[in-house]
């Protein structure tokens, strides 16, 4: 029924269009001398009005099922392409078209001076089809940007105790694993990081998972991260970002990739100490700041050479091998040190080997221990 009726439609249409090309070669044809209306009869110009008519709404009519097949896969990709669209994408795309228009409403009226009715319905149109895809095309590109403006406007101007933050910094979005190592609200409150602290919804939902598990080494960890962010909302204000708008993190389950998409989406920085975040963000571009390498860049400076004092614990991977570890968690192996095992002996450092997931010390015993 519904391919019967479009059918008809069609027709319909493909008759109003062969009227329409009929007058338009009526007007060509008096443009250059040729009148229609004194050349035939109105019997005559009936029956070509008819014959163009015939012609296309049978043309339209044979068309049907092309234009069915081709609509069906025009709404199919339509439907995918608004499932990977956030709505603030569609709110700024629907924004731009308006203006668009709005702007092609104006020139129009340009056109009003112009004698010959055909011209001035193609300007017409042509005027509103570039203008509204113009006005799409550039909310688009400059969306993110615009977007940014708008968040950055709608920010606090945070800074508990006096401490102000830039509204136009880069904002800090935290993961799961930062908060809950606690390190991070120590850094907040020496001002080194600067700017607006984000928390996404479902970071949240994760850490409240985390203190509600039944594993209580879990929990704990979990209700450490809900204080510590306690602390930062108290002192220096947290925006909870709500993440239900933005489509594009719907078909996304894994938090860590959804957390990347977010910090692509608003122009921001993951806060993180978790080294496989870190390394994937590298991959897609996403700037991070990780608490681990800071920590690593702070320490003290060990050079091959230097001698140290330490507390040999435990034996080491490999043979005659023995461990110690400095206050701040650094972790000495010495070779030859495995006799010392249980013992405060004076090392030389020989190496030293940095790493993005710690740094480790390589020493032997000195010659007078």
């Amino acid at each position: 029924m519904i391919q019967k009726l479009l059918r008809l439609v069609l027709t319909v249409i493909g008759l109003i269009i062969g009227y329409g090309a009929y007058k338009l070669t009526a007007y060509i044809a008096a443009g250059r001398g040729y009148d229609l209306q004194e050349h035939l009869s109105m019997g005559e110009n009936v029956f070509v009005a008819a014959i163009f008519a015939i012609i296309f709404g049978l043309l339209f009519y044979k068309l049907t099922p092309a234009f069915t097949r081709q609509g069906q896969k025009a709404a199919v990709n339509i439907e995918s392409d608004l499932k990977k669209t956030s709505t603030n994408d569609l709110m700024f795309s629907a924004g731009g078209l308006i203006v668009g228009l709005v702007i092609a409403y104006l020139l129009t009226g340009l056109y009003e001076g112009i004698n010959i009715p055909i011209l001035q319905v193609v300007l017409n149109i042509i005027t509103y089809l570039i203008l509204g895809s113009l006005g799409v095309l550039v909310a688009n590109i400059r969306g993110k940007d615009i977007r940014e403006t708008i968040l950055a406007a709608r920010r606090p101007q945070t800074g508990g105790k006096g401490k102000g933050h830039k509204t136009d910094s880069v904002p800090k979005i935290l993961d799961t694993s930062v908060i809950i190592d606690g390190r991070i609200f120590d850094i907040m409150k020496t001002g080194f990081l600067e700017g607006p602290i984000i928390i996404a919804e479902f970071v949240l939902v994760e850490l409240q998972h985390v203190a509600d598990s039944s594993d209580p080494l879990k929990r704990n960890r979990g209700r450490r991260g809900l204080d510590i962010l306690n602390k930062i909302q108290t002192e220096y204000g947290v925006e909870i970002y709500n993440t239900a708008e933005d489509k594009s993190l719907e078909d996304i389950p894994e938090v860590d990739v959804k957390l990347l998409k977010l910090a692509q989406n608003i122009g921001g920085k993951v806060v993180t100490n978790d080294f496989n975040l870190n390394k994937v963000a590298a991959i897609k571009g996403v700037p991070v700041l990780n608490i681990n390498e800071l920590a690593n860049t702070l320490k003290p400076v060990v050079l091959p050479g230097e001698e140290m004092i330490i507390s040999l614990v435990k034996e080491g991977k490999e043979r005659n091998q023995a461990v110690a570890y400095l206050d701040d968690g650094t972790m000495i192996v010495v070779e030859e040190g495995r006799r010392f095992i249980g013992q405060t002996i004076k090392v030389t450092v020989t190496s030293v080997l940095q790493t993005t997931a710690g740094r480790m010390i390589f020493a032997k015993p000195s010659g007078d221990k």
